[in-house]
């Protein structure tokens, strides 16, 4: 009976073994164009949306991060880096990394990609809104109508808005096309500079300022990643820089109509988990999120002498 009892706690034992071992164990990568506050959200809220569906790092899955520092160059190399090691998935932050993720795996590797304006100006869906190849994931849409809305309130007197971005994104000359047709109707003449590294801001940005009353940002991740250059030079101007996003604010713009990038990574890592779980990325809808909400930095609205009407505290969050 001892004897008995022993084999079939081998064979329990064995089993145990087997079936641990024999968990999947899923290799994701992370390549994000640009080191900024809205990208880390992304990235962050990505790995928790995961989490949430069970894919846990160390537990079932393994994530490799990678940044292009807003180098074309190094992207491509990211991307040729993931496509060698056979990631069973990767997520693309921002519109230029999704772009080459996509061309470069060329169906090979499922490409999730979150902080993507306009998936169809990028190449990664079609003008009707299908995926193209095995790509899907979120789009982040700016609130361009009414962040003009709210700067009209804030500036009634402007009558110059000034854009910044960096030839070769894609996205950020659809949202400056649209600022351009927009503008008029809320009494605004739009002024526009534009870069082609972040090298060039520091220089373009004088000009730019001579020539508006306030600047609004666009989602460009090369100018962002160097907004604390614009904001020096146009807090010594006294010119209002308006952001796209809270994490924007938070580091001296004066307000902004946004998103919650933590909250679009939990998105992104919902579709993730679902291709992981068995679905064709292809077959999943991309996701326009349309949850806007204000932000202000009072402190540097009161430096600046503007005063915030009172419709538009009611629904602000203060962020300073």
């Amino acid at each position: 009976m001892k004897k008995y009892r022993f084999f079939v706690a081998i064979i329990l034992l064995i089993a145990l073994i087997t079936s641990v071992s024999a968990e999947e164990n899923y290799r994701i990568g992370i390549a994000q164009f640009a080191v900024h506050g809205s990208l880390d959200n992304c990235r962050e809220g990505f790995i928790e949306g995961l989490a949430e569906h069970g894919f846990i790092e160390g537990k079932n899955i393994t994530i490799e991060v990678q940044n292009a520092q807003s180098d074309m160059g190094l992207a491509s190399q990211i991307a040729d880096s993931f496509l060698a090691a056979n990631y069973d998935l990767v997520c693309a932050i921002a519109t230029p990394m999704a772009a080459i993720c996509a061309n470069t795996f060329d169906d090979k590797i499922p490409v999730i990609y979150c902080a993507v304006s306009d998936p169809s100006a990028a190449g990664l869906a079609d003008e009707n809104g299908k995926n193209i190849g095995k790509v899907t994931g979120t789009s982040d849409t700016l609130p361009i109508e009414d962040q003009l809305i709210m700067m009209r309130a804030l500036l009634p007197e402007a009558k110059t808005l000034g854009l910044m971005y960096t030839v070769g994104e894609a996205n950020s000359a659809v949202q400056v096309k649209m600022y351009e047709e927009l503008a008029p109707k809320y009494g605004f003449d739009v002024v526009v500079t534009t870069v082609s590294n972040g090298s060039e801001i520091a220089l373009a940005v004088p000009g730019l300022i001579s020539k508006c009353d306030c600047i609004s940002m666009v989602l460009d991740n090369t100018v962002v990643q160097y907004l604390d250059v614009l904001l020096e030079q146009a807090d010594a101007a006294k010119i209002p820089v308006f952001g796209s996003e809270v994490e924007q604010v938070i580091v001296g713009c004066v307000a902004a109509e946004g998103l919650d990038y933590i909250a679009l990574g939990n998105h992104t890592g919902d579709m993730a988990a679902m291709v992981l779980n068995g679905e064709d990325a292809n077959t999943i809808p991309y996701k326009i999120i349309l949850d806007n909400k204000l932000y202000i930095n009072s402190a540097k609205l009161e430096e600046l002498g503007i005063t915030v009407p009172e419709e538009l505290l009611q629904r602000a969050t203060i962020v300073d």
